[in-house]
């Protein structure tokens, strides 16, 4: 099934520029495999070499963070939204 990926500004390079890609995956985790597969080197950015997403990176589906649902294996349906996120930190 066939879901919208946001794709950060820094991961843009990846995706030709593009803001926004389609995916296939009944999951999160087919949809980061599914990702490499059209956009190589990009899984790695996303998730550490364990397989888990990188402790900077914020995945949500629909606005709700994965982190919060069933990580990777958090199921998708048709039309759903994900969002990847860069982590922001800062001060003054």
């Amino acid at each position: 099934m066939a879901v919208k990926v946001r794709i950060p500004t820094p991961l843009r390079k990846f995706t030709q520029g593009a803001d926004e890609v389609s995916a296939q995956g009944n999951n999160v985790k087919a949809i980061v495999e599914d990702l490499e597969k059209h956009f190589p080197g990009i899984k790695e950015r996303i998730c550490d070499e364990t397989g888990k997403v990188r402790r900077f990176v914020n995945v949500y589906v629909n606005g709700d963070d994965i982190r919060f649902q069933q990580n990777l294996e958090t199921s998708l349906k048709e039309g759903d939204s994900i969002s990847i996120v860069p982590a922001i930190a800062g001060g003054y």
